[in-house]
This record gives C-alpha cells, structure tokens and sequence, in this order.
C-alpha cells in the first residue's frame, strides 16, 4: 500500500508543479503588454530591444544545449524564416502600438481575438467549414470586442487602441496558421532564435531612426532586458516545460488566461480599472479564448511554443 501510493502522490506533486510553471507563464506573458507600457520609447524601439535581448539570450541557452543555430539556415527552411519572423515583428509592432495608445488592457483584449482570426483564415484560405463551436467562439469574440470599445469613435484613443490590438492579433493568427502549415526540420529553440533575428533586423532602421530623439533610462534598459529575456525566452521554455506535466489542452488554457493577468496588473499598477461593460466584454473574450484552447488537438499545441508571444 505504502509502495503504491508513493507514484502516486509523485505524480500528483509533478502535475501540481506543472500547474505552477504553465501559470507563470502566463504572467510573464502578461508582463508583456505592462513592461511595454513603463518604456519609454518608440514601438519600433522596444520591438528591436525585446528581440535583440531575445536572441542573445536563446544564443547563450543554445550553446549550453549544443544545438547548431547555423544548421537551420538551409534553402528551404530561409523563406520560413523570413515570413515567419516578418510576421512576428508585425505583431509585436502593432501590439506595443495598441499598448501605447489605449492602454494595457485594451491591448490586450484586442489581441486575445487571434483565435477567432485563426477560425476565419482558415476558413477563407484553406476552406474548412466553421463549425457550430467555431460560429459560437467567433459571435463571443465578437461580442466582447463590441462592449470593450468605449466608443465607435476613431478619434478616441480607446477605440484605436482596440483597432491596434485587433491587428496584433490578426498578425498572430497568419503566425499561427504559418507555422503549423509550415512544418520543418528545425527545433524550437533554432526557431525562435532565427525569428528574432528576423525581427531585429526588419525594424533596427525604424528603431535607430526614433532612438536619435528618444533617451532611455536605465529602468527602459532593464524593462527591454527583462520583456527579451523573461517574457520571451523564459516565458516560452516554461510553456514548453509544463507540458511535460499537463495535458497540452489543459496548459493551453491556462496561457490563455493571459489577458486576465495582464489586466490586473495593469489595474494594480496604473490604475486602469475595467469599467463594469469592459469587464463583461473581457469576460466574453477570455472564455471563447479558453473554449478554443479546450478544443484544440495536443499536436496544434506543439507549435504555439513556436509562435513568439
């Protein structure tokens, strides 16, 4: 009896622990949008700062692993990068955007629609019927955004805030379809290194050309150290880590409670207090985003740790 129980109860501290890793992730995740806010710079510059510290540290973590960086590099696997990377600062660009222009919450709310875009690009693109689920997802998402908005003003900074955020989310959908439909011989690790090398390189000419009239502190430089290092590498590596404990299904719902913390920072923090029709529409936005990670299969998440939030 004692014999058996003791798997068991191992078993059970392992997905405990698994639980933790997968919501850490998801703050560091929701760092994001907040780190962003205390910057004081450009998008472009904190897009260039979060990717270069990126990449320096995923280089550091490849030469402990002894994963060859440069074997990726091939005929075929270069437009891959290429788009993938082109799509990746797209997002970041427009999400930081959003970030500065409406604020943290609607951002991220914004954003949090991808998988409403993911169900509608392929529908559109590759034609695959839209299932009752899909259509209830889609009329949520839809939904939600209507009662985020604070008007239908685009003069208001709210509303293109939300516009920001909505194509932050729309450029991460193509990311997500891109990489799934683009399967390719290289890791991980080799992935997210060469995408944001991409990044860096696509907008260092926007990025130096505000750096000349902008004047980072110290706390933007460790803010940028901190949204490369622990809200990119770190926060991908411990989503990768927590599935060996948890189902892919389970630690996709928990990532996907990311706008959740990213608002209640920001409310803790900046004071940006949802209002009572905002904190509905979010409601309504954070459930379709958890019935969409509930419904998708354990292969499909094998590729969000490749999408570069």
């Amino acid at each position: 009896m004692i014999a058996t129980s003791i798997p068991v109860a191992g078993a059970a501290t392992g997905r405990r622990n698994a639980l933790l890793v997968a919501h850490l992730a998801a703050v560091l995740f929701g760092l994001t949008g907040i780190l962003g806010h205390l910057i004081e710079a450009d998008a472009s510059i904190i897009t260039f700062g979060r990717a270069t510290f990126a990449f320096i540290a995923l280089g550091f973590v490849a030469g402990l692993k002894g994963t060859r960086l440069l074997d990726a590099l091939t005929l075929r696997n270069l437009p891959i990068l290429g788009l993938t990377g082109a799509l990746l600062a797209t997002h970041w660009v427009t999400f930081f955007i959003a970030v500065k222009v409406g604020g943290v919450a609607v951002a991220t709310l914004g954003f949090a629609s991808f998988p409403a875009f993911i169900a509608m690009i392929e529908r559109g693109v590759f034609g695959q019927r839209i299932g009752a689920v899909q259509g209830l997802l889609l009329l949520m998402v839809t939904a939600g955004l209507v009662m985020v908005v604070p008007s239908f003003d685009l003069l208001d900074s709210g509303t293109l805030g939300l516009i920001w955020g909505l194509g932050s989310g729309l450029a991460f959908a193509v990311l997500t379809v891109a990489n799934r439909r683009n399967a390719s011989n290289m890791n991980a690790l080799q992935v997210a290194f060469w995408q944001n090398v991409v990044v860096a390189a696509l907008v260092a000419p926007f990025a130096f050309t505000h750096l000349a009239s902008t004047s980072l502190g110290g706390d933007d430089w460790v803010n940028l150290a901190l949204l490369g290092v622990f809200c990119t590498g770190l926060s991908q590596f411990l989503f990768v880590k927590s599935l060996e404990g948890l189902e892919a299904r389970t630690a996709g719902m928990i990532i996907a409670l990311e706008p959740v913390y990213a608002i209640l920072g920001a409310w803790w923090l900046f004071g940006e207090q949802p209002s009572l029709r905002m904190a509905a529409g979010a409601a309504l936005i954070v459930l379709a985003t958890l019935l969409a990670a509930a419904r998708k299969a354990p292969a499909e998440h094998g590729d969000t740790s490749r999408c570069g939030r």
